[in-house]
């Protein structure tokens, strides 16, 4: 049986200007999300199309593991502080993976 876990997607439109810096500040992101307890994966990706726009996957072992994802320090001081407002746009959606009984 396939492993259960919770999986986010989060599509980002970046400010022309603010790109390079957003890139940066995910990296930070994504090294302090990967160090949290239910945190499986964390990973961005850039459009190869149009460089405004990002993809982050992350993986939780739950949907509890990604609510408390959201209470940690970094979420305030590098996501809503610092990249939220270099934005154009974002979206959110949560998954839980589908399993054969």
């Amino acid at each position: 049986m396939p492993e259960s876990f919770f999986q986010v997607v989060v599509r980002y439109t970046v400010k022309p200007s603010e790109i390079d810096t957003v890139l940066g500040l995910l990296g930070e992101m994504a090294a302090a999300t990967r160090a949290e307890e239910a945190n499986i994966s964390y990973d961005f990706f850039q459009s190869a199309e149009d460089p405004a726009q990002i993809v982050i996957l992350e993986r939780y072992t739950d949907a509890a593991g990604f609510a408390a994802h959201r209470g940690y320090g970094h979420i305030d001081r590098i996501g809503t502080a610092q990249i939220i407002p270099r934005l154009a746009g974002r979206s959110i959606q949560t998954f839980e993976n589908a399993t054969d009984s």
